[in-house]
């Protein structure tokens, strides 16, 4: 249930779809088994078991996209298509041509499509009208405009942009460490990557060792540049940021302990529980982040 990855955007300021009027755009486009010949299908499914597409807890919005993709690895097209190969040639008696081994490969990949097994994966996202915030759980770029793809398709618009502020988060993490210390709420973590900004890329990276400050710095002067920074969140969230303003290895440090004291709970209240918790406690922390990282530009009106 608690998210992971965060690749972070905002909400246009004149969001204003209910959550019933959401819901049933959703079902619009639920996932469809693939077809005979199709290699991947794609659409919305229950993100919590209630087997509702829209799941709320306090006005915050839980969604999921499932994507099921056929597995036919080209290696085994190419086995199979060298074999029926081999056995045209001898029918035939002398080697199969360009074209002939082209159509081979065509009439093996429609047959091995048929066949493959398919592969679900599921993505999420949390959608918070209060605060402005639509956030992502993916580890990569490409995942995340999957879902706000989609999910712009199925509403026949999405406006949503990255988080802008008025200083990099490459910018930031450098004053950061020559200073020593992270604004705010925030504490440097033992992880950093540096790097040069040459074309040799020379990189230097710590994972879960005390950072030396002086040593730090040295890179920072010869020129490398931040570009993954561990920090915590007001002893409550660890995680990674990232040059691109995303927001890796989320760990929440206190909260899986604080809902556990709460005596017995089915499965389903905990889900709530656990997403009412996560939510508020992410949404404190993206508006220091975004604090800290300088004025944040205005939301914009979506265009009519």
């Amino acid at each position: 249930m608690w998210f992971r990855n965060l690749i972070v955007y905002r909400l246009p300021a004149d969001w204003a779809i209910s959550a019933a009027e959401l819901e049933e755009q959703l079902g619009r486009r639920t996932l469809q088994p693939c077809g005979p010949f199709d290699m991947f299908s794609r659409g919305w499914v229950p993100p919590a078991s209630t087997g509702r597409l829209l799941h709320t807890v306090n006005q915050q919005h839980l969604i999921a996209l499932g994507v099921d993709q056929k597995l036919l690895p080209a290696s085994i097209i190419r086995q199979v298509a060298a074999e029926r190969a081999e056995e045209q040639a001898r029918e035939q008696g002398f080697p199969v041509g360009r074209r002939q081994m082209r159509d081979i490969k065509l009439r093996v990949t429609e047959e091995l499509r048929a066949r493959a097994l398919t592969r679900r994966r599921i993505t999420r996202a949390w959608i918070d009208p209060q605060n402005g915030w639509f956030v992502v759980d993916a580890a990569g770029g490409a995942r995340a405009d999957e879902l706000v793809e989609t999910l712009r398709e199925t509403l026949g618009s999405l406006a949503v942009s990255f988080l802008e502020t008025s200083r990099s988060p490459q910018q930031s993490m450098a004053s950061w460490l020559m200073h020593g210390d992270a604004p705010a709420r925030f504490s440097i973590d033992q992880d950093l990557e540096l790097q040069s900004a040459d074309a040799t890329k020379a990189t230097v990276r710590y994972a879960r060792h005390p950072l030396d400050a002086r040593e730090v710095q040295a890179h920072l002067k010869s020129g490398k540049y931040p570009m993954k920074l561990g920090l915590t969140w007001s002893d409550r969230i660890s995680f990674v940021l990232t040059e691109k303003l995303q927001i890796k290895r989320l760990e929440f440090l206190e909260m899986t302990r604080d809902t556990a004291d709460g005596g017995e709970v089915d499965e389903a209240e905990q889900f709530d529980i656990d997403f009412a918790v996560m939510t508020g406690e992410l949404a404190k922390l993206l508006e220091d982040l975004a604090s800290a990282l300088g004025a944040e530009q205005p939301r914009q009106a979506a265009a009519a």
